[in-house]
């Protein structure tokens, strides 16, 4: 029997604050088949007879939704990270559309997320620079902002199409799939994030960063790593690399203070 690729993505909604707007997503997930809700810091109640009342069928997805207390919490175990924005941000990204992007994800064994920011102001630059690609929703220039269940549902609707293409067709998305979703052994995000972490340290201890830029250089860093689809074992020898460093660093410092 064929793999329901839609299991293995999640819905990530960071600090949403409407009951009726996460009442509704659930319903349109339980629509398009998918079941894996996480609320990041939620500013509403998952519970109440607003949520449940538009949730409708699916107060399953509700009862069985995830609260994380931070995005690489809601991110764990996952490869791929898929981010909503509209808005132009100080270091450039890559807009893509939903029907390029998203079904890339309807890879076998490919943990992915899509992430939502909340109602009143989306996601910071902070927030994306836990996703590897970016997508947008093109609309009206005059009036381009939707509504989290709205954007929601216009996602979860591609990914369903696609996932009807590969179950019908028995072929994969005709829309270009991204270099990451052709291989799912991918190093998980929290892995990538303990690697950023230990490079930003070294990179402030070498002096190659100063506090003041390092939010922007390590973003372009980011950017970089991310083209490189990097495996398990390739982080690893990343990471042995920055020991390396600091052992040398540490002992140079020492025969110089001798």
């Amino acid at each position: 029997m064929k793999q329901n690729l839609l299991t293995n993505i999640r819905i990530v909604l960071v600090e949403p604050t409407g009951a009726l707007n996460v009442g509704s997503i659930a319903r349109i997930m339980k629509n398009m088949g998918l079941t894996k809700l996480v609320l990041v810091n939620p500013r509403c109640d998952l519970a109440s007879d607003e949520a449940r009342q538009m949730a409708v069928h699916a107060v399953d997805v509700l009862e069985t939704a995830q609260i994380a207390d931070s995005i690489p919490t809601a991110l764990a175990g996952c490869q791929q990270a898929i981010a909503t924005t509209v808005r132009s941000r100080s270091v450039p990204i890559l807009l893509e559309s939903p029907a390029t992007v998203l079904p890339g994800l309807l890879v076998p064994n490919l943990q992915s997320a899509l992430l939502f920011g909340a109602e009143d102001r989306g996601l910071s630059n902070d927030e994306l620079k836990h996703a590897q690609r970016f997508i947008c929703i093109e609309s009206n220039p005059d009036y381009p902002s939707l509504n989290l269940a709205q954007a929601v549902t216009i996602c979860v609707y591609q990914l369903y199409q696609g996932w009807l293409e590969i179950s019908q067709d028995h072929q994969t998305p005709t829309a270009s799939l991204p270099a990451i979703a052709a291989i799912p052994n991918n190093a998980t995000i929290e892995v990538l994030e303990g690697y950023y972490q230990d490079l930003e340290a070294m990179l402030l201890e070498i002096g190659y960063l100063y506090p003041h830029t390092v939010a922007v250089k390590m973003e372009k860093f980011r950017r970089l790593y991310n083209k490189a689809n990097l495996q398990p074992e390739e982080v690893a020898m990343l990471r042995g690399i920055l020991r390396q460093i600091r052992w040398a660093n540490q002992n140079q410092t020492k025969l110089s203070q001798n």
